[in-house]
């Protein structure tokens, strides 16, 4: 061949590290903390709903593109009654392959060769992909370790924007920081967005995963922001069904026309039985969110605890399923090493939060481990780390 049958575009991006870290856990029998599933499915009337509907021949065939109506009026209302914010489900709901699919189909909507899209790193590695595949140019806007958790410098954000930036591709709560965005960071984001015209897409899938009283606030709840935000959210990460992939946007009704020129050439729809379940599992009480978030936050301390008395200095999250650790107090400055070493020192699988930087010295001794499992392998894995002390 004349040329590498890679499109120039990915070549970059190699096998993702998910997949290497869960192979290195497969192979060494190390518990893995490294990709965020849960190891025990969501709730037992959700999982019958889903079966209920594949029995009735409902979604056993072409669901509608986007989406069934009664997950997309599901969606709304909890739109609606959580963050008082109006949506039509006929034209501003569009349903995807989970968030993932929902990222590229927005961001190949939505921007052009050549255009400039400003994200938060360390950034979900999908996110550099998906600006790569619609041919923009990704300008990251660092976070940084500060007094136990990461902040943004709202000041570097807004040098970072020229007149080739397109838009903010945003993920509040922030994986793998942890990190919720303040009401008083995300207004500012705001403003300047609407000051220098940009779009903004907004990753909210840990949205009902945040602790110690953080709020989450949706980016499109702020003044001037409804019509030019598209909000993503899905049903994976909050009802622990991560294979069912069901994800969904929320945007004004161009915006979501738009990615939906995108999103039809993709998977063009998806999950039908599973569409009808996440429905009903948008209508679950409050008690069951209340309940989700008191049995992670458990989950988080306990890890964390156990990763300070092994010898890392620990982030403490806010949010998401995970909690990031610096190395340097244990002897190394290298993640990736470490992260290749662990299973056989400790066996337990963590990821090296340096692949999702474009400035890897600067995501270089930080290894991010994730919490949303039994609490009886988070004690294991505890106890298998305390080795290393």
């Amino acid at each position: 061949m004349t040329r590498p049958p890679l499109n120039r575009r990915l070549a970059e991006f190699g096998t993702t590290i998910f997949a290497e870290m869960s192979a290195l856990a497969a192979r060494t029998g190390a518990i893995n903390l490294g990709q965020g599933f849960p190891d025990t499915d969501g709730p037992e009337e959700i999982r019958e709903a889903a079966v209920r509907a594949l029995r009735e021949g409902r979604g056993n065939q072409y669901p509608p593109g986007p989406g069934v109506p009664e997950l997309r009026t599901a969606i709304t209302d909890h739109q609606r009654e959580r963050y008082g914010l109006e949506y039509d489900p006929d034209t501003e709901v569009l349903v995807t392959a989970g968030a993932t699919e929902a990222i590229a189909a927005a961001l190949l909507a939505l921007v052009e060769p050549g255009d400039e899209v400003i994200a938060l790193e360390p950034y979900y590695d999908s996110y550099a992909a998906c600006v790569a595949m619609a041919g923009g140019t990704r300008v990251p806007v660092t976070l940084r370790p500060h007094e136990g958790s990461y902040v943004l410098d709202l000041d570097e954000l807004r040098a970072a924007v020229t007149d080739r930036t397109r838009l903010i591709l945003l993920n509040t709560p922030h994986n793998p920081t942890g990190t919720v965005l303040t009401r008083v960071e995300l207004t500012a984001i705001a403003e300047l967005a609407v000051e220098r015209d940009l779009l903004v897409v907004t990753d909210e899938v840990y949205e009902h995963l945040v602790f110690d009283g953080a709020e989450h606030v949706p980016l499109a709840s702020l003044p001037g922001m409804r019509e030019r935000t598209v909000t993503i959210s899905s049903a994976g990460k909050t009802f622990s069904f991560t294979g069912w992939k069901v994800g969904w946007i929320t945007a004004g009704p161009e915006l979501t026309s738009a990615v939906r020129a995108a999103k039809q050439f993709l998977t063009y729809v998806s999950a039908g039985p599973f569409q009808y379940a996440v429905a009903e599992a948008l209508r679950l009480p409050a008690s069951y969110f209340d309940g989700l978030r008191a049995d992670l936050a458990a989950k988080r301390d306990l890890l964390s605890e156990g990763l300070a008395q092994a010898g890392f200095e620990v982030y403490r999250p806010s949010g998401t399923y995970f909690v990031t650790t610096d190395v340097r107090p244990l002897g190394t400055t290298d993640g990736f090493a470490f992260c290749r070493s662990l299973p056989e020192r400790a066996g337990v699988v963590a990821i090296p939060n340096a692949v999702f930087y474009d400035h890897r010295d600067a995501g270089a001794p930080f290894v991010r481990f994730a919490f949303c499992k039994r609490t009886e392998v988070l004690e294991d894995a505890v106890s298998r780390l305390k080795r290393l002390a």
